[in-house]
């Protein structure tokens, strides 16, 4: 059976690979946001416990697939910008790529350490119990609280102009970039 993941592709294009894990991590970013926004101000109840554990969940799963699409993406660069592309958009495209990827880290292990500091053990899925990463203590729980959301509504910024600048490629632009990633969309492909 062949692994579709190594199948070939031409610099102009993503690996399979590393087009699902995109997809998948966004999915569960566009999940992990308003259900972050919506359980913080629920009063305390099993049901907002409940929501905290599905969102540390959720989390420590876009961890860990942040860490394999980094892995992935060092050992399989991206293609090239199209042709043509002005320096600025380049250099602004590779800045907020890096940024992406560094949120897609620091989101999640900002909340780890925020429960750990809050007195709260991230039990993934509810059965694999993760180590608390700080001691309880809650004026630093409290700092984490703050780091962990402007470092959510900063994520939220970067993927809402990885976004638009994705879609005016493809309306404005007429350029392969958004087809790069969602390959139906490809209009350099026959």
């Amino acid at each position: 059976m062949m692994n579709v993941s190594r199948l070939p592709t031409t610099n102009m294009e993503y690996t399979r690979t590393a087009i699902a894990l995109h997809w998948l991590i966004a999915l569960l970013i566009f999940s992990l946001f308003p259900l972050g926004i919506y359980m913080h101000d629920l009063p305390f109840s099993p049901a907002r416990l409940k929501l905290y554990s599905y969102h540390k969940w959720l989390g420590v799963t876009v961890f860990t697939l942040a860490i394999a699409r980094l892995a992935w993406r060092l050992t399989h660069p991206a293609p090239p910008p199209p042709a043509g592309m002005p320096a600025w958009q380049r250099i602004a495209a590779t800045a907020t790529h890096h940024l992406l990827y560094a949120l897609l880290i620091l989101v999640p292990l900002s909340g780890w350490l925020m429960s750990s500091a809050k007195g709260f053990q991230t039990v993934y899925l509810g059965i694999i119990p993760l180590p608390d990463l700080l001691t309880k203590d809650k004026a630093v729980g409290d700092a984490l609280l703050i780091v962990h959301q402007v470092l959510n509504f900063t994520l939220a910024a970067l993927v809402a102009t990885h976004l638009g600048a994705a879609l005016k490629h493809y309306f404005f632009d007429r350029d392969e970039v958004l087809g790069r990633m969602i390959p139906i969309l490809n209009r350099n492909k026959p």
